[in-house]
């Protein structure tokens, strides 16, 4: 009988690398006054706002349940706001505050340090995106 090896597992080699990178965005998020969740959504929103919560939750890969109390802690430090659509009053965009968008100009540094500590190349880093997305879109 063959037993599963942890260290030859895929699904272990993500999570462990998906582990690491939080570590390393932590300390450099802190400042920023952000998690690692906020400052994903934070970058979905920098390339468009102004969306539905669902297109966001889909855009980020976050549940709903999720989005809820990750939106409300946002808007509570002023970098989102939740506008409800004159055509649907049942749904609530999200749009980023003038405060949220400024946040946008010290993003690149983060990202910047963070893609140092990885020591990766960028040739490895766009290697491992590309297979991440392969993984992620085979299984929808």
């Amino acid at each position: 009988m063959s037993v599963a090896k942890l260290d030859s597992q895929l699904c272990f080699a993500l999570y462990s690398a998906s582990h690491k990178l939080s570590s390393i965005y932590r300390p450099l998020l802190d400042p920023l006054g952000l998690t690692y969740t906020q400052f994903i959504v934070l970058m979905a929103l920098w390339e468009k706002d102004n969306i539905l919560i669902s297109q966001l939750a889909q855009r980020t890969g976050l549940t709903k349940a999720t989005m809820t109390p990750l939106l409300r802690r946002l808007e509570e430090k002023g970098l989102i706001n939740r506008v409800v659509p004159d055509d649907n009053e049942r749904q609530k965009n999200i749009v980023l505050t003038d405060s949220g968008r400024e946040l946008s100009f010290k993003s690149e540094e983060v990202t910047k340090q963070a893609f140092c500590a990885t020591t990766l190349s960028e040739s490895e880093s766009k290697d491992i995106i590309a297979l991440c997305k392969k993984i992620t879109y085979a299984t929808k």
